[in-house]
């Protein structure tokens, strides 16, 4: 798949996936419901396989290769979740997989993707990009980018798929934004197989950049040394991933730090689930909007789980 992803690749990817990665429970909490004065319900992706849906599109992506490519090997960068799904996608292949990691990343994320018995590449964060490309040259790997493969993007909205059929007709689907891999993946099936729901992305105010780019229609550069938890989603916003969110008008809303800490330890203390910051911020959104949300079933994508809890003691 090379050009941009459709609805039916979503399908397709969901088919191909089918039976391998988890179809994750959909939770509620009533005491959130009272709380936020809006029905809510869980797509729990932080038990997913890997502890996150990017397992979903990077199986798609891996199971999609010809052998000629899958026997060149594959490569990727990543803060953690894409590179520990790629390193498993491949291991359930039996391919080589070189993983780019920045040395911020936090080592509970290092050790998975090492785990998974993939090769640990460290540069710093701005590096990621420049070296994973250089590797792939060199070593003749196939690339498979963390947001931007549409491969990656159809296997993301096969999370949303499974909301949809689990949790029934929804006002909203919220789901986290960084590169936009999964929220352009969400916005393609919600618009096929819901059209009238609509999707809204989740950013850190303090990484803002998706939000400032659709805004002001032009495409903006991610923000350095962010003071955010949010490891999962430091990366800017990619090319292709912003032209389908413009083409579906995804809106994106913010979330301050203070209201995203909170909203991953409500999950610890209310639902006794662990979510990692980055998959806290959209009940983050909807704890500081909620007038926006009253009265309204809003379906949530938990996008992950991996954290070492450093962010509790703030």
């Amino acid at each position: 798949m090379s050009a941009a992803p459709t609805y039916d690749d979503v399908r397709a990817a969901a088919a191909r996936i089918a039976g391998i990665v988890h179809r994750t429970p959909v939770m509620s909490s009533s005491s959130l419901d009272a709380r936020l004065g809006c029905r809510v319900v869980f797509k729990c992706e932080n038990l997913q396989k890997v502890g996150a849906f990017k397992a979903r599109g990077a199986l798609n992506a891996v199971r999609a290769l010809s052998e000629a490519e899958a026997a060149r090997g594959v490569i990727t960068h990543s803060s953690g979740n894409h590179g520990a799904a790629v390193a498993w996608a491949s291991r359930q292949r039996g391919i080589p997989c070189v993983v780019v990691m920045p040395r911020s990343a936090p080592q509970v994320k290092r050790d998975a993707v090492a785990g998974y018995g993939a090769e640990v590449v460290l540069c710093e964060v701005k590096e990621r990009d420049a070296t994973s490309a250089r590797l792939a040259v060199e070593r003749g790997l196939h690339m498979i980018h963390p947001f931007e493969d549409p491969s990656v993007i159809a296997g993301q909205g096969t999370a949303a798929l499974e909301l949809l059929e689990d949790a029934g007709p929804l006002d909203f689907v919220l789901a986290p934004v960084g590169g936009g891999g999964l929220l352009a993946g969400t916005g393609l099936a919600v618009a096929g197989a819901s059209p009238g729901t609509r999707v809204i992305g989740c950013e850190p105010a303090a990484v803002d950049d998706a939000a400032r780019s659709l805004a002001s229609g032009v495409h903006q550069p991610r923000v350095e040394d962010p003071a955010t938890a949010c490891d999962g989603l430091l990366t800017r916003l990619g090319t292709p991933n912003l032209a389908l969110l413009r083409a579906l008008q995804i809106e994106i809303l913010t979330a301050s730090e203070g209201a995203i800490l909170r909203a991953a330890r409500d999950f610890l203390e209310r639902m006794k689930i662990v979510v990692e910051p980055s998959g806290a911020v959209p009940l983050a959104v909807l704890d500081e909007r909620r007038s926006r949300f009253t009265g309204q079933r809003v379906g949530v994508i938990l996008s992950g789980g991996n954290t070492d809890f450093r962010w509790l003691a703030r």
